[in-house]
């Protein structure tokens, strides 16, 4: 085999610790800023990344390396990310693929042993095989701790509540491995004498119950072995001469068989089932259903058939029937309308008969199968778990977080105990169900820094199991709760490079990859590379045909991206479609938002409080953040100033129609009117210009309007910035802004107040905590308050 040096940029390159420059190179990088930080595409080069020395190894035609470390059979998702890559001849390429029957084999990684099928194959220089030894040293070092991180890529079974009670073995098919295995003598026996049996409905159903206890690598073989064939189509012939017990078990046979969902045999069982389906008991039903999941087979007319039945015999139902029924449902990703209510009535008698993990069976069901719970059924469900969460199995209490978050349940108990209970446990639970549970937080807006920070310190190690899913829910979870944890730069760029690597995966899912832009753009990354892919015109078009409404998802990437990285050199959405995402957010705010009446009634002070409806407009000034703003415009001397006219002429005339809130004022509005004057002699007082009033200053105070009958010195262009004007965007906020039960704002209301300073605007804060009792109190007392907000001697000062 020759052995070339070449000078090559490559994200793998990282993966050669053997050349020490390249490492120190890569230590260095990883610990700059995250200003540095450039993310690149599978297969490209990083940016700001020196070029390294690779070693291409050019193969003779038809040559293959024989050697076949044990991850890159046994891992899914690490090979299926190597495969993935785009990339061309790099070290790893020559290795087996996951699709490979090999045995596994593992090797000590100083043992020179494990080069001799190199070795032997060809001949080379000693430093050829230093260096290989080095460079496979470091690739069993690297693929040994992937093995150690291989559990974290495992899927929970999800019929472990199946083995709390000894009435689900007639319930449910045992697809675990027979106790008894039949030897391949006694199989090749059966299977030669297939011929003979042919209908004896009796003797082929033994030999289908038989050849499943098989070893699993014999029974592997019987999917191109002509007796089986056969022995399958003798079944189907006879379908209907079997009696119901023994066709049941001749669909049991089938799952160990591996028999294919698509097969023959299976299409003949499911109408042979459907037509006998009403003659049959419940218990028979279930377990046929189970036996369907197990082999994999969606079969809609059979689940009805089921479903109609178990609401005709709802009552006779047992304890175990429910909770399997459930599962059935929820495995079928459909729910009966008809069977809701019946549903919600069952779980609450039962509900303190359940273990554990049939409660985390039942909330998966009911999440799998999208049916809606009402919060009374789910609160007792949440009240019973967290008064014994330190019981319950990680998996099942990731199945109750799934319907807490659906129901969108605000269970405080259960949220601190789980805050508890969670953190040591996230070590050892899989990456899904580390998502689940950060998704669960950031869902109900709760933040809990010990959890996030324990997801944070497990998840860099895990990464490569992360599915594009994964990765993006991650993303959006911490920057939804604006929250950046202490190893915050490995964390990012960890989850940042699975997103390279699953780039190619975001054609058929784009949600994903703008779920995850978003989360890192609440946190202000930007990896642009990213960006640039998901703002190309062939990208935007894939949006159109996703499921989900994605326009509001890629309006605020865009206009962030124009905002905060004006270095910005890739992709960006056209004025047109930019055009029609702002008509569409502003007809949904005209609707929903701009009438909320805590905005409604601070719009109506602040128009009386400053002088009319041109001194302050409720809109959005930046409408990709989706939430409105009171703009209102003060003089460098603190004068309001007039400037949202909706007509034209009005531009040309200004009218007095506000009050001056001098102190006297504010004073009598306080503290009630003075010696019973009307209102009216009030507003009058409050109209008479200062000098004459005998204020020797002469000039307005912070907060006066205009006189009657007086023009401004310069009458402002309608929507014109005037100089030395402070530009104040008044947030009237409502508890959906911030985490739950805390002043902590949302990651989307973060970066709408870091891009309104950005174009020079003044943040004034209204709280809901502030300003919704208030609501309920008097007039003076809000117009008082607002006229702290706005005029502060501060605001005149930035």
């Amino acid at each position: 085999m020759a052995t070339v040096l070449m000078c090559r940029r490559c994200p793998r390159l990282s993966r050669v610790t053997a050349f020490s420059t390249t490492a120190e190179h890569k230590a260095k990088h990883e610990s700059s800023k995250r200003k540095k930080e450039k993310q690149d595409k599978p297969g490209a080069a990083k940016t700001g990344t020196e070029s390294g020395t690779t070693i291409q190894l050019l193969k003779p035609q038809d040559y293959r390396v024989l050697y076949n470390p044990a991850a890159y059979v046994k891992g899914r998702a690490g090979s299926q990310q190597h495969v993935a890559r785009d990339s061309s001849q790099a070290l790893g390429d020559t290795f087996t693929g996951p699709g490979t029957t090999q045995a596994p084999q593992t090797f000590p990684t100083a043992s020179s042993q494990a080069l001799s099928p190199v070795r032997n194959a060809l001949s080379k220089p000693r430093s050829s095989i230093l260096l290989e030894q080095s460079i496979l040293a470091t690739l069993y070092k690297e693929e040994a701790e992937k093995e150690k991180r291989e559990m974290h890529d495992s899927k929970e079974d999800p019929r472990m509540f199946q083995k709390g009670r000894p009435e689900y073995s007639s319930l449910s098919c045992d697809s675990a491995e027979p106790a008894q295995t039949l030897s391949a003598e006694e199989g090749d026996s059966i299977l030669q004498s297939v011929a003979g049996c042919e209908g004896s409905t009796g003797i082929l159903t033994d030999y289908f119950l038989k050849l499943s206890r098989l070893p699993a690598e014999r029974r592997a073989a019987l999917a191109s072995d002509p007796g089986f064939s056969a022995l399958c189509h003798h079944a189907v012939t006879a379908i209907r001469l079997f009696s119901t017990p023994d066709l049941i078990q001749i669909l049991k046979a089938c799952v160990p068989l591996a028999v294919p969902a698509s097969h023959p045999l299976l299409n003949v069982c499911e109408a042979e089932f459907c037509r006998r389906a009403w003659d049959m008991g419940l218990e028979q039903l279930l377990l046929v259903a189970d036996c369907w999941r197990c082999l994999d087979r969606s079969v809609p007319s059979y689940l009805s058939i089921l479903f109609s039945y178990a609401n005709l015999h709802w009552k006779e139902l047992t304890l175990p029937q429910f909770v399997q029924l459930l599962y059935i449902i929820g495995e079928g990703r459909r729910s009966p309308a008809d069977l809701a209510q019946k549903v919600e009535s069952t779980i609450l008698k039962h509900l303190d008969a359940f273990t554990l993990e049939e409660l985390g069976a039942i909330c998966l069901g009911l999440f799998k199968s999208v049916s809606g719970i009402s919060g009374h059924v789910m609160r007792r469900i949440a009240d019973r778990v967290s008064l014994q969460m330190e019981d319950m199995s990680t998996y099942a209490l990731v199945n109750v977080l799934k319907m807490l978050r659906y129901t969108r349940m605000d269970h405080l108990p259960l949220m601190r105990e789980l805050g508890r209970v969670i953190p040591p446990r996230i070590p050892a639970t899989n990456i899904q169900g580390i998502m689940h549970i950060t998704l669960t937080y950031s869902s109900l807006h709760f933040f809990d820094e010990d959890v996030l920070t324990a997801v944070a310190a497990s998840l860099p190690s895990k990464v490569s199991y992360c599915r594009s899913k994964d990765a993006a829910k991650f993303l959006w979870s911490f920057g939804c709760l604006d929250y950046e944890p202490p190893n915050e730069e490995e964390f990012y760029s960890s989850l940042i490079k699975q997103l390279h690597a699953k780039l190619h995966e975001f054609s058929k899912f784009p949600e994903h990859l703008l779920t995850a832009l978003l989360g890192l753009a609440f946190v202000k990354r930007f990896p642009e590379e990213l960006i640039d892919f998901a703002l190309r015109e062939e990208f935007i078009q894939k949006t159109r045909g996703s499921k989900y409404e994605l326009n509001k998802d890629l309006f605020t990437l865009g206009k962030s991206v124009e905002i905060e990285c004006p270095s910005y050199q890739g992709s960006r959405l056209s004025p047109q479609l930019c055009q029609e995402f702002t008509e569409i957010v502003s007809s949904f705010a005209e609707r929903e938002i701009y009438v909320r009446p805590e905005i409604v009634e601070a719009t109506s002070l602040l128009e009386n409080m400053l002088g009319g409806p041109e001194y302050v407009k409720n809109h959005m000034i930046l409408p990709h953040t989706r939430s409105s703003d009171l703009e209102v415009r003060l003089a460098a001397d603190g004068r309001p100033v007039p400037f949202n006219f909706k007509d034209p002429v009005a531009a040309k005339k200004l009218k007095d129609m506000g009050v001056s809130l001098t102190d006297d004022l504010m004073s009598q509005l306080l503290q009630g009117r003075a010696h019973n004057r009307s209102p009216t002699e009030v507003g009058n007082e409050a109209r008479i210009p200062r000098q004459e009033r005998g204020d020797a200053a002469g000039t307005p105070c912070l907060g006066d309007a205009l006189p009657a009958g007086a023009k401004s010195q310069a009458e402002p262009k309608p929507g014109c910035w005037q100089p030395k004007e402070v530009r104040l965007a008044l947030q009237v906020s409502n508890r959906n802004h911030f985490c739950y039960g805390s002043k902590r704002l949302l990651g989307l209301h973060c970066l709408k107040r870091r891009q309104l300073q950005l174009l020079g605007y003044v943040v004034v804060e209204i709280p809901f905590w502030e300003w919704f009792p208030l609501l309920k109190r008097s007039r003076s007392e809000k117009l008082s308050y607002l006229h702290y907000k706005v005029f502060c001697p501060a605001l005149l000062t930035r």
